[in-house]
């Protein structure tokens, strides 16, 4: 008995691997659009206030920026630079000195600042910017940095403390370099200390690209752009100008 040949079966349709027309689209207009975001933080990060508008700009620079070449600083236009000198009661900025050198060196005038520690009594926080900073009457008014709350104190330290803790601060500082301090908070601590009502001092405010506006009364000086980049250093600087 012959043995016929079973048939065969149908092969469904092979469905396509590759993408619809709206998903090639859509991929596209994806790639372009991480490219366009791309070259515009590229171009952000290189921005700078128009020096013809405003003239006195500089940086703040500390020993996490790594080498800054200050004489190239100086040729970009450059007229400034504060150095972060002491933070808290015990934490010392290890390139101050050498910073310090260097930017007198290339002509730039030169200011340092304190990094406020609301977790600590402001005795040991002035001793510590004592210590790093030099009394020199060519120096720039100190600044006072306000970029931490007690919400990050390891224990509770209430508002008022903090507060108290800052005027002893701010007295103790001023008492040493002969000038009038100048605070700079970030939004953060503005909402919770509200130190441009409390104080009556000059203010540095922060926020990149866009002029800020959330203090209570104007601003001297502005960090324009925190991420600055320029070949006067490996790491981007935190570009700043002064209000003229």
């Amino acid at each position: 008995m012959a043995v016929g040949k079973s048939p065969r079966r149908r092969r469904s349709p092979r469905r396509s691997r590759g993408f619809s027309a709206a998903g090639k689209a859509w991929l596209v207009a994806l790639l372009v659009a991480a490219i366009a975001a791309g070259y515009a933080w590229y171009e952000a990060r290189s921005w700078r206030p128009d020096e013809s508008a405003w003239p006195d700009q500089g940086a703040l620079v500390s020993a996490g920026d790594g080498a800054v070449d200050f004489d190239t600083l100086a040729g970009l236009g450059a007229r400034f630079v504060y150095l972060e000198a002491s933070d808290g009661a015990g934490r010392g900025d290890i390139a101050f000195a050498q910073n310090f050198a260097r930017a007198r060196n290339a002509g730039l005038a030169v200011g340092a600042a304190h990094r406020f520690d609301p977790c600590t009594v402001a005795d040991g926080q002035s001793a510590n910017f004592v210590t790093m900073v030099p009394r020199d009457g060519d120096l720039l008014p100190p600044a006072i940095l306000l970029e931490t709350t007690a919400e990050d104190c390891p224990a509770r330290v209430s508002d008022a403390a903090v507060q108290s803790e800052l005027t002893t601060l701010v007295n103790q500082i001023e008492a040493h370099s002969g000038k009038p301090a100048i605070l700079g908070p970030d939004e953060e601590f503005e909402q919770a200390y509200a130190p441009s009502r409390r104080f009556d001092r000059q203010l540095w405010l922060t926020r990149s690209w866009f002029e800020p506006d959330y203090a209570m009364r104007p601003w001297l000086m502005w960090t324009a752009n925190r991420w600055y980049k320029t070949e006067a250093a490996q790491q981007p600087l935190r570009w700043v100008i002064v209000r003229p």
